[in-house]
């Protein structure tokens, strides 16, 4: 059976949906089949589960004194404001 060619937008639309086994296994087999042969779609997965790593693992880091002040400052210069 031919797998059906999916593009790199419905692959971002879904990539969360895949990464929770939640799409179905005809969608799942083309996604697996598009991220063999598309480098930025492995890249966006990559970086999708690396992100859901981060987020789920709970650890709080804890910012130097006066950052959040420093980065307004920062962005509001780069920004012109």
């Amino acid at each position: 059976m031919a797998v059906i060619e999916i593009s790199c937008v419905e692959i971002w639309r879904e990539v969360s949906n895949y990464i929770d086994s939640t799409v179905d296994p005809a969608l799942r087999q083309r996604m697996e089949e598009h991220f063999k042969g598309c480098e930025h779609c492995a890249a966006v997965l990559d970086g999708t589960r690396n992100i859901v790593r981060l987020v789920g693992n709970g650890h709080v880091f804890e910012l130097p004194a006066g950052f959040a002040e420093r980065l307004k400052v920062a962005l509001a210069s780069r920004l012109g404001n």
